[in-house]
């Protein structure tokens, strides 16, 4: 079975934004595995509701608010977790914030909240949950980055830049870490249908419009991206630091079949 292949069973791993879509698949996939799973997001309700369902599936797990913009915050959750299910060897960096807007009006509130989100937390989290995976001899953190980290997406205020901020951060933390046996990647989805996205598809033929661009003719879903996540943080990537897995069905090669080109 895939699950034993990966070997996570008996591991523990922290998802931030546990509640939105993607959370929810990459928490449900570790519980699948095996592994015991502290989620976090500020959606406590949520969180509740989703551990509620897990545990009724017989698996291991801890839910509590946490604010990953707040240092203290951070701080708090991790220590909580840390003493529900001991220290983490696994963290899902996977909360993110979009605030659309152009640039050129973008309020400086707007960016600063994106960012400590989006990045800032990302390192917060990062910092957290380093002491103990050198307690447990090393650990693997995913960041959830977005084929906008290096397509710039319009209209979005400060959130291409945020996740191109994230790529660098994991491939630094990468560097820096590594000693220590904590490898550090990012899984950078394409068009996924999430709940935070829904309300682009409820548009007329948007669905239809999105799938035919992609080489794969699908919008992705979030299973898709827990799937990568997973083998991220399983043993079988364990010579895997630095490294980015775009998921995205092959939109990111699109862009030069768009340009005109006669006679061909």
């Amino acid at each position: 079975m895939a699950e034993d292949w990966l070997g996570l069973a008996g591991r523990t791993a922290i998802v931030t934004g546990a509640a939105g879509g993607m959370g929810i698949a990459i928490a449900e996939s570790f519980v699948a595995a095996g592994a015991a799973v502290a989620l976090l997001d500020r959606n406590e309700e949520g969180c509740a509701r989703l551990a509620g369902a897990l545990s009724a599936r017989g698996g291991k797990v801890f839910a509590i608010a946490c604010d990953i913009a707040d240092a203290g915050s951070v701080q708090a959750a991790f220590a909580a977790a840390r003493d529900a299910l001991g220290p983490a060897d696994i963290l899902v960096n996977n909360a993110g914030l979009l605030r659309p807007g152009p640039l050129a009006e973008l309020p400086l509130a707007e960016w600063n909240a994106l960012l400590a989100v989006n990045l800032t937390g990302y390192l917060l989290c990062a910092q957290a949950a380093r002491p103990g995976m050198i307690a447990r001899g090393g650990g693997g953190i995913i960041h959830i980055a977005s084929i906008a980290a290096s397509n710039p997406q319009p209209r979005s205020g400060g959130y291409s830049p945020s996740k191109a901020g994230v790529a660098m951060l994991s491939r630094q933390l990468a560097l820096e870490w590594g000693p220590d046996g904590i490898r550090s990647n990012i899984v950078s989805p394409g068009l996924i249908r999430t709940p935070m996205s829904e309300a682009f598809y409820q548009a007329p033929g948007v669905a239809e419009r999105r799938a035919a661009m992609v080489p794969g003719r699908r919008v992705g879903t979030p299973q898709d991206i827990a799937d990568a996540v997973l083998f991220l943080a399983s043993g079988r990537s364990g010579y895997v630091n630095g490294a980015e897995i775009l998921v995205d069905g092959g939109l990111d090669q699109v862009m030069m079949d768009l340009v005109p080109r006669p006679g061909f």
